[in-house]
């Protein structure tokens, strides 16, 4: 399993503003951005006593979630993804999904599951049986992307964090979400085997420290 290192640091509208114009200046655009962002919409899913919650309060440092994600509303591209973590190390794996499918994932209807050729759907069935596994809630913000080709690096500004209120309906674009607290906004950077400089100078904030923020954990308290 390949690792990427991750960063995350909370900051603020200023912080914003100012890592916004650095990293215009010497990043490129992300091609699926449209007017430099885009809307995620996650579903993720815990156990019936919030293992995945827990594990993440209590900092465990080797700990894995599921989710269901799309972007900017477009069910035509959905996909489900592990996340794996290993301190400050993230892994992350994904197949697709149809709308057909996540809605099944949603009803509770798992047969078709177990004989997919996914293998990550293969794996989340067997979490769901075992484990008992199920979508917990909705998490949606705004995220400013910026691509550096060296070091494969990526650096996002997260913003507007909502949480579905116990709402599962992921497919309605009109389920109600609501603030999730006062949520900060985050800066994150992830790269391969090396941050370039030019990364590392663009991202440094006087007084900014790196955070274990997490925006399941925010919207599951909040919703």
């Amino acid at each position: 399993m390949n690792y990427r290192h991750e960063w995350k640091h909370e900051i603020s509208w200023s912080d914003l503003l100012s890592l916004r114009q650095r990293l215009q200046a010497v990043t490129a655009p992300d091609p699926y951005a449209v007017d430099g962002k885009y809307k995620i919409r996650s579903l993720y899913f815990d156990t019936a006593t919030d293992q995945a919650l827990r594990e993440k309060l209590d900092g465990v440092s080797r700990r894995e979630k599921f989710r269901i994600r799309c972007y900017n509303d477009d069910f035509r591209t959905i996909r489900l993804e592990k996340k794996s973590r290993l301190g400050s190390l993230g892994n992350k794996q994904s197949a697709p999904l149809t709308a057909p499918m996540v809605q099944a994932l949603v009803d509770g209807r798992l047969d078709w599951m177990s004989s997919h050729p996914q293998q990550l759907l293969r794996e989340l069935y067997v979490r769901m049986q075992v484990q008992g596994l199920r979508p917990k809630t909705i998490v949606e913000y705004v995220r400013e992307p910026f691509v550096y080709t060296p070091g494969n690096v990526r650096v996002t500004l997260d913003y507007d964090l909502r949480t579905g209120n116990r709402c599962l309906d992921f497919l309605n674009p009109a389920c109600v979400t609501v603030p999730a607290g006062d949520a900060p906004i985050i800066l994150e950077v992830k790269w391969d085997n090396f941050l370039p400089d030019i990364i590392r100078d663009a991202v440094q904030l006087p007084g900014r420290h790196v955070t274990a923020f997490s925006k399941y954990a925010q919207c599951r308290v909040y919703g």
